[in-house]
């Protein structure tokens, strides 16, 4: 692309005060700024709840949205070409994009004379000369582009593409389609979600190009995200457009608390990212497109797979032809066809394995997935695949007492670089006997059992019933610590619990009935009491995990982020997995609240943290730097994470449902 710098037209001004006004009212709002002088658009945003951030680009700088063209064999950027730009009414702009000479050399004037043709005059070379013209028209809070061609023959029709340049350093903006292929592109219609500033519509007409075909490409290293849009050249006579429009994300059905629900919808969709193409594919650090993960430029990893999906199971439709049904479906498959091991151990991210949530994380979204969706037919074709990864899971009860222990021993000053721990928590030197672990093991087997019930499988349905029972009996017995009246996190191989005062892993176990409702009031109480104790009172910023510091005994050695380096664990307490804040683990915390009838600490809390999320707190774009991330905070509100942007954080938003007994009575049914 030309790198001289872009000349905005000047109604942009126009648009910022069209802008300002349309957040005082809360009203959508969109600002697009085309260049006065070449075919490209430097500066495009959006705000869907009115709230001013589209004065911030989404756009990367020396970047524009352009088209690219095929031209003899070799691209060209519009920008590159001398286009003839004329302005339009609302601060648009029409570029006339020159694609060839009309007139051939054998076609010169003397050629002509002597061949008894009049010469062609200039008019006529204006008339007749190929072209291409792109209009780009704000209309309001939408916007509007159109492409019609001018004396272009067929068989000389470029190939041509529509580039959206994104920042994920802003907000790692992402797309939501009617479907991901196999080759990993996508169909429109989709939903272009920014993070932050909200989703917006993508839509093409006439019909044959509704399902247009583009590309989600990105690199994590230079931190780019292109949306790549392959456009049919237009007919003669025919004018193709795209629109972008603001949409409200509707209420689920049933919902009481609507006023909740306005401060949830912008954010709603942030826990869903598919990710851009980015990596060598054929390695592991990596990414296809279209597979929910940390950000549209991170990992994917199946241990977390379950979050998105309990996400997409209030609102599996979220626009026309698009679903987050299907798009749950697409990583589901991709992870059992992909990354599963010989012997059923599912890889949870790169090439590590030992993560007892990698298995139960995916067994879990297909619960979610088929109870939202009523796809029976995927649910034969899959079964046995599922049936292997649980079976996996089974025979990790290697005492057969009910739990199922981890191969790492948690034992202390056992866990060492490159090794990670058995869950999502993987700088945590959990293992052995892992509350959180076998929390969402218990849950993924009862989800199970119901899948199996869906197909009349009644051996097998027992079969997972049984295992789910013998769990929740061993559950509390073997992992309360009577010394201080709630859970440990995890029971070593040694015998030792290691308890570290947790709100998640405990809110997570009276969430699921691990924990009968009267003991779950005593503990919740208890960990308000040791909150109190220990000072924390930034509840906008959640909750955090651990109310304890965390010695480097129990941590990743020899280094990690949050590694302390005093024997206690205070010098870094606070700080990333050792007391730090990351927000999607507190939705158990309050959800534990709701579930044992005590709401009021819960709201106090879930009303915190909406107001930090309306301002948009909860991450500060894709850093994937250590130490800079808002995907975890210090109690003063620091960052201290590292991928800036986590879709996990935004799962916390599900307390909006689940606050009201109808919500919870649909996802936990088979807890009950």
């Amino acid at each position: 692309m030309n790198k001289r710098l872009f000349q905005p037209i000047v109604v942009c001004v126009l648009l910022t005060a069209a802008g300002l006004a349309a957040a005082a009212e809360g009203k959508p709002a969109l600002q697009v700024a085309p260049d006065a002088a070449q075919a490209a658009a430097p500066f495009l945003s959006w705000d869907t709840e009115g709230g001013g951030r589209q004065q911030t680009n989404l756009l990367r700088a020396g970047a524009a949205l352009h088209l690219r063209l095929k031209l003899d064999g070799g691209w060209r950027s519009s920008a590159d070409l001398a286009a003839h730009v004329q302005a339009v009414r609302g601060g648009g702009a029409s570029y006339r994009i020159p694609l060839e000479p009309s007139i051939k050399p054998r076609d010169t004037a003397p050629q002509r004379i002597e061949a008894g043709v009049p010469p062609v005059s200039q008019a006529e070379r204006g008339i007749h000369a190929a072209s291409l013209t792109w209009r780009v028209e704000p209309r309001g809070e939408r916007l509007r582009m159109s492409f019609l061609s001018r004396a272009q023959r067929p068989d000389r029709a470029p190939t041509l593409e529509l580039v959206f340049p994104f920042d994920p350093r802003v907000t790692p903006t992402t797309v939501l389609p009617a479907a991901w292929e196999a080759d990993g592109t996508l169909r429109l219609p989709a939903l272009v979600n920014a993070p932050d500033f909200g989703p917006m519509l993508l839509a093409a007409a006439p019909a044959r190009v509704s399902h247009l075909q583009g590309r989600l490409e990105g690199s994590r290293a230079n931190k780019t995200v292109d949306l790549i849009l392959e456009l049919p050249f237009p007919k003669p006579g025919e004018t193709i457009t795209l629109e972008l429009k603001p949409l409200h994300l509707p209420p689920p059905k049933g919902l009481r608390q609507m006023a909740q629900w306005r401060l949830a919808r912008r954010g709603w969709l942030n826990a869903l990212q598919p990710s851009a193409r980015w990596g060598e594919q054929g390695r592991p650090f990596s990414a296809p497109a279209g597979i929910l993960a940390n950000n549209v430029v991170s990992d994917p990893a199946s241990c977390s797979l379950w979050f998105y999906a309990d996400q997409a199971f209030w609102m599996p439709e979220i626009g026309p032809g698009i679903s987050t049904a299907a798009l749950v479906r697409h990583s589901l498959n991709w992870w059992l066809d992909k990354r599963v091991r010989p012997d059923g151990e599912m890889v949870c991210y790169w090439d590590f394995g030992g993560f007892l949530d990698a298995n139960a994380g995916p067994l879990i979204a297909a619960w979610d997935y088929v109870e939202a969706s009523g796809d029976t037919a995927w649910l034969k074709q899959r079964l046995e695949r599922l049936e292997f990864i649980a079976e996996f899971l089974a025979q990790r009860d290697t005492d057969g007492d009910g739990l199922v222990e981890a191969k790492q021993s948690g034992n202390r000053n056992s866990l060492h670089q490159p090794n990670r721990s058995c869950a999502w928590w993987d700088a945590l030197n959990c293992g052995h006997k892992d509350a959180y672990t076998n929390a969402l093991i218990y849950r993924a087997w009862r989800c199970l059992a119901d899948l199996e019930a869906k197909l009349r499988r009644k051996d097998k349905q027992a079969r997972y019933t049984r295992l789910a029972d013998r769990l929740k009996a061993a559950y509390a017995k073997t992992l309360y610590n009577p010394r201080t009246g709630w859970l440990a996190w995890w029971k070593s191989a040694d015998g030792e619990l290691h308890d570290y005062a947790a709100p998640t892993v405990n809110g997570l176990a009276i969430e699921y009935g691990l924990v009968e409702p009267a003991p779950g009031r005593e503990i919740l109480a208890r960990l308000h009491g040791k909150m109190a104790e220990v000072g924390f009172s930034r509840f906008d910023l959640g909750v955090p995990p651990m109310l304890v510091p965390v010695p480097p005994s129990d941590y990743l050695q020899p280094d990690a982020i949050g590694i302390a380096r005093r024997q206690d664990g205070t010098d870094t307490f606070g700080e990333y997995m050792n007391g730090g804040i990351t927000a999607g683990h507190v939705l158990h915390f309050l959800a534990a609240h709701y579930v044992v009838g005590e709401p009021a600490e819960a709201d106090r809390i879930l009303r915190a943290m909406l107001a930090r999320q309306q301002r948009g707190e909860f991450q500060n774009g894709v850093r994937d730097a250590g130490g800079q991330g808002m995907d975890w905070t210090t109690w003063d509100g620091r960052p201290c994470g590292y991928e800036g942007y986590l879709a996990d954080s935004f799962r916390f938003l599900q307390a909006v449902l689940l606050r009201e007994r109808v919500f919870r009575a649909r996802l936990y049914r088979p807890l009950r």
